[in-house]
């Protein structure tokens, strides 16, 4: 396991990455476990309401780049994620997790027919609230820190992104079509000798302003 000095140390050299060199590419099998890293993300329910697309096209993440605030880098990183997730959540999707965990666990699909009438109903609920879409770009949110997190103890840096037109991006990504919208962008790479921010000292409030023991 990762030790408390190792963990705290890729957390302070962690930052947002504004200037990725786009010489460095990250190594297959690096790029391998931060997959799986994404892959092994919790969601509420085990719904993994996500998909994460790896942008690799040169030209198209160059079309995306006017659509995320003329931001480098969406089309310098090595690598650019967009996690996207539904606006409608299908019984497909449901049943497809179900029998996922029948294969992985044994068992039945019939045999967990109690808990699927339990995942319709909240999806149902959130549906009839409007919230659904929400919900999935809160869970979308977990796989980002855990990307992250991830990322950083193996010494790849990373930048979140909220600053993009989703529209644009699902236009351009094909989502719309698909009924999925883009939730939140992260690029990751390289750090360029050049990003003044690499050096910059964190500014967070001290643990006694924002940790609280009752």
């Amino acid at each position: 396991m990762t030790s408390a000095n190792d963990l705290l140390s890729a957390l302070n050299w962690r930052y947002a990455c504004k200037v990725f060199d786009p010489a460095k590419k990250i190594p297959a099998e690096t790029w391998a476990t931060l997959e799986a890293s994404l892959v092994l993300t919790p969601s509420s329910f085990g719904l993994q309401p996500w998909r994460f697309i790896v942008v690799q096209d040169a030209a198209l993440r160059e079309a995306l780049v006017p659509h995320a605030w003329n931001q480098r880098q969406v089309s310098d990183a090595s690598h650019l994620i967009v996690m996207a997730v539904p606006k409608v959540m299908p019984e497909a999707h449901i049943d497809a997790n179900l029998m996922r965990m029948a294969e992985v666990r044994g068992g039945t699909p019939d045999a967990l027919m109690g808990f699927r009438k339990m995942l319709t109903g909240f999806r149902d609920g959130m549906e009839a609230q409007g919230g659904l879409e929400q919900w999935a770009k809160l869970q979308a949110y977990i796989a980002l820190g855990q990307f992250m997190l991830s990322a950083a103890l193996l010494g790849v840096d990373t930048c979140p992104m909220e600053g993009f037109v989703p529209a644009k991006f699902d236009e351009l990504l094909g989502l719309e079509a698909e009924g999925w919208t883009a939730a939140v962008l992260c690029p990751a790479g390289y750090r360029h000798p050049d990003d003044r921010y690499a050096s910059l000292p964190k500014v967070r409030f001290e643990a006694g302003s924002v940790m609280e023991y009752r």
